[in-house]
């Protein structure tokens, strides 16, 4: 079972996570590459001491430990309608995060790694589309298919 201090920890990362490819525009998944499971992980830990500082700071501090550069894409100059804010992205994949973790032995950062570098990572930040707005089981259920469920 997940406490909620972690499932806190965990809605950080991933805020962190879709706020820093916003501001560099890059693809989430770009970023978690560029931090590696282990930057994940000193993440997760230090999610209680980050919250501390403003969602700024944080980014700005991130941004310049692992030389994250500016990309060319663009979630919210390519949306259509509504941009979600960062920590209702974040909502989307803490959800994901937990019910995989009940189901797995794998660590929370890897998990975290592995569903920001899935196809569903993209299907999410497409706010064109409905995925971001799609019941949790329906995007739990796409993310263990592979593939977005019909």
């Amino acid at each position: 079972m997940i406490t909620e201090r972690v499932k806190s920890d965990i809605l950080y990362v991933c805020a962190l996570i879709e706020h820093v490819g916003r501001v560099t525009h890059n693809r989430n998944q770009d970023i978690v590459k560029i931090m590696g499971i282990a930057g994940i992980a000193w993440q997760l830990e230090h999610a209680q001491v980050s919250h501390c500082l403003t969602f700024d700071e944080t980014s700005e501090e991130l941004i310049e430990e692992y030389k994250i550069p500016q990309g060319s894409f663009d979630a919210i100059g390519n949306c259509t309608g509504n941009v979600p804010l960062p920590i209702h992205v974040a909502r989307t994949y803490k959800s994901l995060v937990v019910n995989i973790a009940e189901n797995s032995d794998l660590s929370l950062a890897q998990i975290v790694y592995d569903v920001f570098t899935s196809f569903i990572s993209d299907e999410i930040s497409n706010f064109n589309t409905s995925t971001f707005y799609e019941n949790p089981s329906y995007i739990y259920h796409s993310y263990l298919e592979g593939e977005l469920l019909d």
